[in-house]
């Protein structure tokens, strides 16, 4: 009897050192942070890439899950405010016990996480294509970096349609940036920067800048313009019925879809890696798989294609390192890559940013793309294009945030 008991009280305590341990909790969901715009101007354009991340937990989840246990999205509202971005971003690691960030659009933002993400040693995916500039140990980047589509985009535009441009953009770090590289290849090339012009995120008045690139009558117009500003932008081109050249670097389907076939700018153009229009069993699998999911009428982009992708590299790099802390998946990461969408996706170990293809679409009046260019494979990301050094680069961008700040922008 007494054998008994003691076997008893010897199976108790290994059940409460089992809880404590944490074993009984094996089978305790994942929980993931998404951290995007749910409110703002910068709304319309992100929360299309919280879908992109639930359609890729799903289908990990209907797969049986990571490491035998389910994944949850928790979600945080950056209401398109670098600050609130940060504290979102601490709520998220301290006080919901996420395992990994998957966020941002604005370079704004990113930069406002950054930081949280690193005295966290977390991990932060981030899907947009960006200024380059920036490296960090605890930041995956999906999207493009500049020698990714800015250069070969903006060369592009150069070639085809004229070296007299015009530039216009949201007022914050990507388009500034964006167009300082910008600056450089036209002025390598004898071009002019015939006007170069920024109105903050959210603005809607864009007849003074329109009225001034009709009077400087330029070759091409380069537009960073981030969010529903677009619609807006366009809006005014079409009133006054300018047919000037037009290459986005931040307009994809869905901004396209929000503008309706009464925006429609003939000559409008946009460089990403990917479309939605491509034909490809793999991207007509996904495009249907999003679609049964949220809708028939929702349409696939660049971004939102980064975004699945970024859940699909983390998941792999948690089971190669068989554990969902970021430490462990940090170190395996760099180690992945998969088939996507538009192609191969893969982590570059030396950047951390993903190899990507270039491709560039013309608009079309039913809110999708036709491809006109495109890579013959893919390009591995360089974030500092190599004409100066990273030193002379970040001290470029240390001055132009140290400007943004004073003006109060």
């Amino acid at each position: 009897m007494r054998k008994a008991l003691f076997v008893l009280a010897i199976v108790a305590v290994l059940a409460v050192l089992a809880v404590v341990g944490g074993r009984e909790r094996d089978d305790a969901p994942i929980r993931i942070g998404v951290l995007h715009s749910q409110s703002g101007p910068m709304a319309d354009s992100e929360l299309p890439l919280i879908d992109a991340v639930r359609l890729a937990v799903e289908e990990i989840n209907a797969g049986g899950g990571l490491l035998g246990r389910p994944l949850e999205i928790v979600l945080g509202d950056g209401r398109s405010d670098p600050a609130v971005f940060a504290t979102e971003a601490r709520r998220l690691i301290e006080t919901e016990g996420v395992r990994v960030l998957f966020g941002c659009w604005t370079s704004a933002c990113r930069k406002a996480v950054k930081p949280v993400v690193e005295a966290a040693r977390h991990l932060l995916f981030y899907p947009l294509q960006y200024e380059g500039l920036e490296q960090s140990a605890h930041i995956i980047y999906t999207g493009a970096a500049p020698n990714q589509q800015i250069v070969p985009g903006a060369r592009w535009a150069l070639d085809r349609f004229g070296t007299r441009v015009f530039l216009v953009g949201s007022d914050y770090i990507f388009p500034r940036a964006a167009n300082m590289v910008i600056g450089d290849m036209v002025g390598a090339v004898a071009g002019v920067v015939a006007g170069e012009r920024y109105l903050p995120l959210g603005a809607s008045d864009f007849g003074p800048i329109v009225d001034e690139i009709v009077a400087r009558a330029p070759a091409v117009v380069i537009n960073t313009i981030n969010g529903d500003s677009n619609r807006h932008f366009f809006k005014a081109l079409k009133s006054r019925g300018v047919t000037t050249p037009v290459v986005s670097f931040s307009v994809a389907e869905p901004e396209l879809q929000s503008m309706g076939p009464e925006l429609f700018h003939p000559a409008h153009y946009t460089v990403w890696g990917y479309f939605q229009s491509l034909d490809s069993p793999a991207n007509q699998a996904f495009v249907s798989a999003f679609r049964q999911r949220f809708g028939a009428e929702r349409v696939t982009s660049d971004p939102i294609e980064a975004s699945y992708n970024g859940v699909r590299l983390w998941a792999s790099a948690v089971y190669m390192a068989n554990s969902d802390a970021p430490d462990d998946v940090n170190r395996s990461i760099v180690r992945q890559s998969l088939p996507g969408p538009s192609g191969v996706v893969a982590v570059d170990s030396g950047t951390r940013h993903v190899w990507r293809p270039l491709r560039i679409g013309q608009a079309r009046p039913d809110g999708q793309f036709d491809l006109v260019e495109s890579s013959a494979r893919l390009l591995r990301p360089s974030p500092f294009p190599v004409y100066r050094s990273r030193d002379e680069w970040r001290a470029m961008v240390d001055a132009l945030e140290q400007s943004i700040r004073e003006s109060g922008r």
